[in-house]
């Protein structure tokens, strides 16, 4: 099939190149001349594993191409699929000025039967406000349809090759129809493509999203309270996980999600329950378990010390997960904002997202070229990041390297018991520190 794109952001790029991965002829288009140069020149704007390789091999094989052209890519394209930002506003509301502007811009360039496609995550609604956008524009015969992602940064490409289920709402049975084969080469081993109407699938993104959330705020109250009492987070949440009911995923105890889905999509659906006269008081309260638990990790460094003051901490981590480089609202910026804040002073190690942290966090933190260099006359290491490169590192060499054998830890990386015999004074979430 022949395919647009219109944004090149991490949905955008993940989807318009699986897509010409299955043998669809793509187009992807941004405004952004500078991200076109660059994408046609093969420097992948993104880090995540295995895009690289699959942008190169398509564009050899031309099947996917870059342009800034909107008019081209929507005529050449029978199904376009709108993937712009869609930011949070001053009001915590999502900003749909992009997906407007888009829509309204499709509407000019059709040239015959079109499917106009909201892929970027939008408010319940949205793609009908689209719809009658697009036909202010044009007499042509079009459909829309509703299509969210379900994509984890760091796995996306994994995920969109290989997907638990394809959500697709629509008004039209063609249009249905056309998109469930786009999509069958994707679903060969039997997993769902969920037909619904606009409106479902709309709010099953952020109800999607708005569950995980709860579940890593429920796991990271209940570690503070694991703190109090003497129990241990790990093993409460062995016993809750193997529940096949309420499942394992998403229940380590850390300092909080960031990243730019959880925070962005749940504040938004608190918005439109309260736009519509239904608030959403568990939604409200695991935005705020969210904040609490950060400062609770940050207060426990302070409690440590008395003051902070003068102080030299090593960041590990900066990115808000592994596999990414991605620093929206990551932890570490409120780590970074706070101790700072407070006199201390900041180094940090992140395998691939110091630069994108160098801009937003500009000279309250050194930056070092490794993780142990990271660690040279500091007084202690935070654990920010759960990378694979930092769950079995030479301890040794740490103690050698810190004034003191301190760690905190906002991932739980270690063991308790092994710590205190290797000599450390070691903090983490949710489990008795030994003596």
């Amino acid at each position: 099939m022949h395919v647009g794109v219109i944004g090149t952001g991490y949905v955008g790029l993940v989807t318009g190149v699986c897509f010409a991965e299955m043998g669809n002829n793509v187009v992807l288009m941004d405004i952004d001349e500078e991200k076109i140069r660059c994408l046609t020149d093969g420097e992948v704007p993104i880090y995540e594993p295995g895009l690289e390789q699959m942008i190169a091999r398509n564009v050899a094989e031309k099947r996917l191409s870059f342009t800034t052209d909107l008019q081209y890519t929507v005529e050449s394209s029978l199904i376009n699929f709108i993937a712009v930002g869609t930011p949070p506003d001053e009001d915590g509301s999502a900003n749909l000025t992009h997906v407007f502007d888009v829509a309204r811009s499709i509407g000019k360039a059709i040239n015959t039967y079109k499917i106009i496609v909201t892929k970027s995550t939008v408010p319940v609604g949205t793609t009908f406000k689209v719809r009658d956008i697009i036909a202010q524009e044009t007499s042509h015969p079009f459909d829309v349809a509703s299509n969210p992602e379900f994509l984890k940064e760091g796995n996306a490409v994994e995920d969109f090759m290989k997907p638990d289920r394809v959500v697709i709402g629509v008004e039209d049975v063609r249009a249905g129809e056309i998109l469930k084969e786009l999509y069958s080469a994707f679903v060969r081993t039997g997993k769902p493509v969920l037909l619904m109407d606009v409106l479902s699938s709309e709010m099953t993104k952020y109800a999607a999203n708005g569950l995980l959330a709860t579940k890593i705020s429920f796991i990271n109250e209940l570690s503070r309270l694991c703190e109090k009492v003497g129990a241990d987070i790990e093993k409460v949440r062995a016993g809750i996980g193997s529940d096949p009911r309420i499942g394992p995923q998403f229940l380590f105890a850390g300092i909080g999600y960031g990243g730019s889905c959880f925070p962005k999509d749940v504040d938004a659906l608190s918005r439109t329950g309260r736009a519509h006269g239904v608030p959403l008081n568990i939604i409200e309260a695991v935005q705020e378990a969210n904040k609490a638990q950060r400062k609770h990790f940050v207060q426990k460094i302070v409690e440590h010390y008395g003051s902070v003051e003068g102080k030299c901490f090593a960041l590990w981590g900066l990115s808000f997960k592994p596999r990414t480089d991605d620093i929206r609202e990551a932890p570490s910026l409120t780590l970074i904002r706070e101790l700072h804040a407070l006199g201390a002073k900041l180094k940090a190690f992140d395998p691939v997202a110091m630069e994108s942290a160098g801009r937003v966090v500009g000279d309250a933190v050194d930056f070092a070229p490794g993780n142990y260099e990271c660690l040279e006359g500091a007084d202690a290491l935070i654990i920010v990041t759960e990378w694979n490169e930092f769950r079995h590192p030479d301890f040794e060499k740490i103690k050698q390297l810190l004034k003191e054998p301190v760690i905190f830890d906002g991932r739980n990386l270690y063991n308790p018991e092994r710590m205190a015999e290797r000599g450390f004074i070691y903090y983490s979430v949710g489990r008795k520190r030994v003596p």
